[in-house]
């Protein structure tokens, strides 16, 4: 394959966003390490990209297969291995983050809400993205009914618009896990539920960048979520409403979607909003509590509550 026409999306990799003394790298797995594509780079004479949003914004595919490329050849990817990588958000610089909501019916049904006639979009900002061992703040002064839900996550690598169903996933850089944490009586206080959707940290995203060609369906991959060790969702991407294909066709109807924008896809029945006990005996998120997001083939996103 020609690397001028290769696109992250090709790339075969599992890719991360680390951080490191001074800010931020772009890390892949190699033989099961994780390796710094933006250190390895320069020590090999070759251009990297300084982080994901690079990678991604800027279509810096060719430079990360021509290093990955030359680390394979050479053998030795020790010099640029990090034993104890800490990641960062999988993106911090995107344009836009958009949600789904409601978008499996099992979802609908426990929470009372009418089965969706188009995926109902929200938007969360650039202060509520998180990072797998990430921890967050609850905002307490102004909620105390705090919630996970566990979703894939697009992540787009083309800019777009007007695109049809089946040519969806080609716009697709790759896929992680996001765990879209809402404050419930916030987002139900009004008929606009974002503002219990924005709070900082709300957005985790990670650890993984699963590129495009390693999920040939992101519409049947199993999903789970732990609160504490006790598994509160178990489900399966197949079971949303509107697939992947149809709420990319869907957004990009609607606005033009840039390369590095991230897209919930929704989550399954599970969440504590949906317990058919009354709300004040609910065992909502508190201090000291933990939440792991897995996802088939995109590994876990694990978040600390404090």
């Amino acid at each position: 394959m020609d690397n001028t026409a290769l696109n992250v999306g090709q790339l075969n990799l599992k890719l991360a966003n680390l951080r490191v003394s001074g800010g931020l790298a772009l890390g892949a797995e190699i033989n099961g390490r994780v390796v710094s594509i933006t250190h390895a780079g320069p020590a090999l004479f070759l251009p990297a990209p300084v982080d994901m949003d690079d990678l991604l914004q800027n279509n810096r595919a060719a430079d990360v297969r021509a290093i990955v490329d030359r680390l394979h050849a050479d053998g030795n990817i020790e010099p640029f291995v990090l034993p104890n990588a800490t990641f960062a958000p999988l993106v911090t610089r995107p344009q836009k983050i958009i949600c789904v909501g409601f978008n499996y019916q099992a979802h609908a049904a426990e929470t009372g809400t009418a089965i969706p006639k188009a995926p109902p979009l929200f938007a969360k900002y650039a202060n509520a993205l998180n990072h797998h061992n990430g921890v967050v703040e609850l905002p307490t002064s102004v909620d105390r009914e705090f919630d996970y839900e566990t979703e894939l996550v697009v992540v787009f690598g083309q800019r777009c618009r007007n695109v049809s169903e089946s040519d969806a996933l080609s716009v697709v850089a790759g896929y992680s896990i996001g765990n879209d944490i809402s404050a419930r009586g916030l987002q139900n206080i009004t008929s606009q539920f974002m503002a219990g959707k924005m709070s900082d940290g709300f957005a985790p995203l990670g650890p993984w960048l699963a590129t495009s060609d390693r999920i040939p369906d992101p519409n049947n991959l199993h999903l789970q979520t732990r609160m504490n060790g006790e598994i509160r969702q178990h489900s399966n991407t197949s079971e949303m409403i509107f697939d992947c294909r149809k709420i990319i066709s869907y957004v990009t109807s609607i606005m033009t979607v840039e390369a590095g924008d991230v897209l919930f896809t929704g989550t399954p029945p599970g969440v504590i909003w949906g317990q058919k006990i009354p709300r004040e005996e609910r065992q909502w998120i508190k201090s000291g509590d933990r939440v792991v997001s897995s996802i088939e083939g995109l590994d876990e996103l694990i978040i600390d509550f404090r």
